[in-house]
């Protein structure tokens, strides 16, 4: 199994993405550079959070532009993995590889702090290992992290069980309190209908290590690599 992450003009978080990932699977991670074409055989493709080509116009509207997003779009058509977080996220749903859109936050703020997510499908390959009725810990950065689709669109995902992460209280209430930036329906990650693209505005990769003071993020990467080799 071999994974990759790409990176763009911009990209903030790649080293933090790169370095957990090898940590939790043991293997070299490779680099994609987002000028390339080739996905240099990985097996899965990350796209991590950041600031994009600096947000100009809207986050990620330029970067599904580069030549790499071709590839990673021609992957998951083929059923490939790939999974975006914060910005990688936004990029997806720009590319449209996922349903819908991250707009600005309600409250018009930056929005650096911990947040607490509940797992709704633990039958995919990124929620494997964790429990429904628990609330995780995971820090979350953004100016433009609430999700909207139209209703059509909200009430398909709801139905085919696309939604994979709300935000909750610390009790694990799924509420507005809890809500940190507008999202519907408290929505912090989805999933496509084939269920091998994911996104998530949270940053697992900030709270994978013991250092950091914080692990619940890692249970993530432990659930996609596991359940990969299973798959396998």
């Amino acid at each position: 199994m071999k994974l990759g992450v790409v990176i763009f003009p911009g990209s903030n978080c790649d080293r933090d993405l790169i370095e957990t990932l090898s940590d939790v699977s043991g293997q070299e991670v490779v680099e994609l550079w987002h000028k390339d074409t080739d996905l240099k055989g990985v097996d899965m493709v990350f796209i991590p959070g950041g600031f994009t080509y600096g947000d100009y116009l809207r986050t990620g509207a330029i970067a599904k532009l580069s030549p790499i997003m071709q590839s990673v779009i021609a992957h998951a058509e083929k059923g490939g993995f790939v999974m975006g977080i914060c910005n990688g996220f936004q990029i997806l749903c720009e590319s449209g590889l996922l349903p819908g859109a991250l707009l600005r936050n309600t409250n018009m703020k930056f929005e650096c702090r911990n947040i607490f997510l509940k797992p709704v499908n633990t039958n995919l390959i990124i929620t494997a290992k964790l429990d429904k009725n628990k609330a995780y810990k995971v820090p979350i950065a953004h100016g433009e992290g609430r999700y909207y689709a139209d209703a059509d669109t909200l009430k398909k995902l709801e139905d085919n069980q696309q939604v994979v992460f709300r935000y909750c209280s610390e009790s694990g209430e799924i509420d507005e309190a809890s809500n940190p930036n507008g999202s519907l329906n408290n929505i912090a990650g989805i999933c496509n209908e084939g269920r091998n693209v994911f996104g998530m505005m949270p940053h697992p990769e900030r709270c994978s290590s013991s250092l950091l003071g914080n692990t619940d993020g890692r249970l993530i990467f432990e659930s996609i690599i596991e359940r990969a080799g299973v798959l396998s």
